[in-house]
Formats: structure tokens, C-alpha cells, sequence
């Protein structure tokens, strides 16, 4: 009688073992019985915080549930969402992020993008890293890497009229959690392996020596020739890319820095495309058991 329910659960979350979706959705239930305040204090530290959009994402997954918020918790958070959508912060923002290359949100991760896609990010990032490499010093491979493959990529969003454009966006956003150190250890070491495949070191070398801003187009093709091939690294964007078109940027970074690898960021896009704004309160109250099955739980 003690184990029986214990043993049910058990069962469904190994059922649900390889469905993102269901085991979410298992694990909420869960911890919605053992307390329905979850959501609500959810809400509260975001305020409280200043993340109106992680606030809203604790509202909407409470409606899904049929969960009751405190009195006036759901009108604070629509007014912290109006205020930090209004068009003053939503350009201050895009200006910042195309201006340093970093982004948090939709608005700056906008300004990135743009700035990637105009190819000045992506060379000022290959630039930077590429004359530390060249001078013998301690160089960023991985932001190397995927600004090498942002110039690949940017090409290939022209041609097909903006159809690349999530996988730019998702490059974009590795990049930036990588800047600011919100990209989780495991993803970040598989990262940075597959982005010392990409750079051949001898021939970038010699094309940050060689370049200048009176030979632009000379200078970008000299550089694209000393990257090899970014499949892996293509993969990894196109499935943050899928998770920012559903989630959100903030919620792409949330994923970023609980993935230990590529699956894990695969199976974040799979459960972002069902739940879409609610993904990132899943993710704050399970963590990385949003994604996968743990030892505890198998246990």
C-alpha cells in the first residue's frame, strides 16, 4: 500500500523516459501534489527579480493547470510585460545587442542578429579571437568556431530569402550564452570540441595577418576558407533556433545553461514546440528532469 503509488509513478516516468513532453508533464503533476504554491512563488521571484517574461511563463503554465495565483499576481505580471515591451526598452535593447553582440531577450537578440546577418558580428568576433590565436594567445575556440560558422550560415540566409533564419539566430544565441558565461559545462565542453575541428589555425592565421579594410570581400573569403565544416555545430543552432521560436530567447539561454549536450538541447526544442511559453517555467521548477530521466527518479 506504501509503495504502490510510489512504484505507478515510477513506471509512468520510465514510460515517458524518451518523450521530453510527457515527462515534463509528469513531473509538474508531481510536484503540483506535493505543492500547488509552486507556480505562484515561481511568479513572485521572477517579479521580483525583474524577469517579466519568466513571470508570464509561470502564469500561463498556471492557467494550463488550472492553478489559482494570489490575488494580484497576474495583473503585476501583465503590467511588468507591458513595461518591458514598451518601444523605448525594446529599442534601447535592440541597439545593444547590435552594438556588443549580446542579447537576452528578443529585442537585443533582434539587434544580433542583425548585426550578424549585416556580417560585421561574426567578423568582429573571428577578427578579435582569430589576431589572439595568431599572437600565440589563449583564444576563445569556441566563440571562433561559431562566428567561422556564422559566416557560412549568414551566406546561406541570403540565398534562401531568410530561410536559414533560425539556425542564424540560434548561432547567435550559443554565442552570446557563451559570452556570458550562461552555456553549461557539459555543452560547453562539447562545443568547444567540435569548434577545434572547424579552424584551421595556420590558414586563419595568415588571413588576420593579411587583413584590410580596403579589401573587404578579399578579407571574408580568405577567412570562410581557413573553416572547415560545422555540421555539428549547424545542428546545435538550428535546435536552439527551434527553441527561441517557441520559448523565447531567455528561454534558448535557460536550455543553454542546464544541456550537458546536443540531445539535451534536442529535446528542449521538442518540448518547446508543445509547450511553447510555458517552457520556462517547466525548466525553473525541474531543471534538467524537464528533459530526461534521472538516476534519483530511476532509482
Amino acid at each position: 500500500a506504501v509503495l504502490l503509488p510510489h512504484a505507478r509513478e515510477a513506471g509512468t516516468l520510465l514510460m515517458a523516459q524518451d518523450d521530453p513532453v510527457a515527462l515534463s508533464d509528469t513531473r509538474i503533476n508531481s510536484a503540483l501534489r506535493t505543492d500547488r504554491a509552486t507556480i505562484g512563488q515561481g511568479a513572485e521571484q521572477a517579479l521580483k527579480a525583474g524577469d517579466a517574461d519568466l513571470a508570464k511563463s509561470f502564469v500561463e503554465l498556471a492557467q494550463d493547470r488550472g492553478v489559482v495565483l494570489p490575488s494580484g499576481v497576474s495583473e503585476r505580471v501583465d503590467a511588468a510585460v507591458a513595461d518591458e515591451n514598451s518601444t523605448a526598452s525594446m529599442a534601447k535593447r535592440f541597439a545593444t545587442g547590435l552594438v556588443t553582440g549580446e542579447a537576452d531577450d528578443v529585442a537585443s537578440l533582434s539587434g544580433t542578429v542583425a548585426g550578424d546577418l549585416f556580417v560585421f558580428g561574426d567578423i568582429r568576433d573571428v577578427v578579435r579571437e582569430g589576431k589572439r590565436l595568431a599572437m600565440g594567445e589563449e583564444a576563445d575556440q569556441l566563440v571562433l568556431g561559431l562566428a567561422s560558422a556564422g559566416l557560412v550560415v549568414t551566406a546561406a540566409t541570403y540565398v534562401s530569402a531568410g530561410g536559414a533564419t533560425p539556425v542564424r539566430a540560434g548561432l547567435s544565441m550559443v554565442k552570446d550564452a557563451r559570452k556570458v558565461g550562461r552555456l553549461g559545462a557539459g555543452l560547453t565542453e562539447w562545443a568547444g570540441r567540435s569548434a577545434r575541428g572547424v579552424v584551421d589555425a595556420p590558414m586563419l592565421q595568415k588571413a588576420v595577418a593579411d587583413a584590410s579594410l580596403a579589401r573587404p570581400g578579399q578579407t571574408i573569403s580568405a577567412m570562410k576558407a581557413a573553416f572547415k565544416k560545422a555540421g555539428a555545430l549547424v545542428r546545435l543552432a538550428k535546435d536552439v533556433g527551434r527553441v527561441g521560436e517557441k520559448a523565447g530567447t531567455k528561454g534558448a539561454l535557460d536550455v543553454l545553461r542546464i544541456a550537458d549536450g546536443p540531445k539535451d538541447v534536442a529535446r528542449a526544442a521538442r518540448l518547446a514546440e508543445s509547450k511553447g511559453s510555458q517552457t520556462r517555467a517547466i525548466v525553473k521548477i525541474l531543471g534538467r528532469g524537464a528533459l530526461l530521466l534521472t538516476a534519483g527518479a530511476f532509482n
